[in-house]
């Protein structure tokens, strides 16, 4: 083995790095065939590793900051502690630390657009599809405690148990402005105009639903996670694609993204500015993309009709979204 080590650093490599439980070793090989040894201890190899030292070293170390998270960690927040994120103490409860990363990451995307909002009247905001609203109380809270926004919030959704217990946990933390409602997105008809609309997981095509009533509302900001995107996997077929689509798991992923692609398009060419942003790591949930978009002032619709004709055609496929906006 040690002959073939030696053989390799003068052939085919110049480096090699070797590791023990005592120290770590550096070997560096010359064109000419000289070789020089480096060596430290794993005290040292460990510091390198982590960024700490001695005291001695006077090295920037600023990139290896913990996180800051705008609700940050430690410091009990009202609604967490009653949706079971929290304990009242502030510590992030056992296998809850991804929704809590999940809720922080959510309103940096609110954040983000904060200023697209109104500043002169109240802000009025749906949720589509809010379930357990976690992400619900924690937009409440960001808008209304954080940044002193007047706002009024309406959170939607099918099941009565859910909406019976968001309502009970906003009139214990005192959020008058934040209210559910049991209903359908498709047929929804409690508002004339709606500031920013978000639909979280709705699943297939209620999220096309959510998206057509905020155009309809002409609404300032949209913040949508699709879920389930099984029609246009139903519909696809493409003989060009067809050595791709013959696996199912290949043809549900590509169908899950150009269904999402073809929704961002189609808002755009109703005068939004689209991003298709990823919402949390993929190792956590495969449903991690989110579609924001934002109505900024002059902004006109984008003209790309004929390029979704050709991939609809090629795909033969309908979008949901898209006869919704054509009635």
């Amino acid at each position: 083995m040690t002959d073939r080590i030696e053989e390799y650093l003068t052939s085919l490599f110049r480096q090699g790095e070797c590791k023990t439980f005592s120290e770590e070793a550096t070997i560096l090989v010359s064109k000419k065939g000289s070789v020089m040894v480096k060596r430290r201890g794993v005290k040292k190899a460990a510091q390198a590793l982590t960024g700490q030292t001695d005291g001695n070293d006077s090295r920037d170390l600023s990139h290896n900051r913990t996180k800051q998270y705008i609700l940050p960690e430690g410091k009990p927040v009202d609604f967490l502690v009653g949706l079971g994120v929290q304990t009242p103490d502030g510590r992030i409860a056992r296998n809850r630390y991804d929704k809590f990363r999940q809720i922080n990451r959510y309103l940096e995307f609110i954040e983000d657009v904060l200023e697209e909002l109104p500043g002169d009247r109240t802000i009025r905001i749906i949720d589509f599809g809010c379930g357990k609203s976690y992400l619900t109380f924690a937009m409440y809270y960001y808008l209304h405690e954080l940044k002193h926004k007047d706002i009024r919030v309406t959170g939607l959704d099918l099941k009565a148990e859910v909406i019976d217990h968001c309502n009970q946990l906003a009139k214990r933390l005192g959020y008058d402005k934040l209210h559910f409602e049991k209903g359908d997105i498709s047929t929804y008809e409690g508002e004339n105009a709606v500031d920013m609309v978000v639909s979280l997981h709705a699943c297939d095509t209620a999220t096309d639903y959510a998206l057509e009533k905020a155009v309809r509302w002409n609404a300032q900001v949209i913040m949508a996670v699709p879920c389930c995107q099984h029609e246009l996997n139903r519909q696809i077929q493409c003989k060009e694609l067809q050595p791709v689509l013959r696996y199912g798991l290949i043809k549900e992923r590509i169908a899950a993204l150009v269904t999402d692609a073809l929704r961002a398009n189609l808002l755009e060419q109703q005068g939004y500015d689209t991003q298709i942003l990823e919402f949390i790591d993929m190792e956590h949930t495969p449903k991690n993309l989110l579609i924001r978009a934002v109505k900024r002032k002059g902004m006109q619709p984008a003209r790309n009709r004929g390029d979704i004709s050709e991939v609809t055609k090629m795909l033969q496929v309908a979008p949901t979204l898209e006869k919704l906006l054509q009635e």
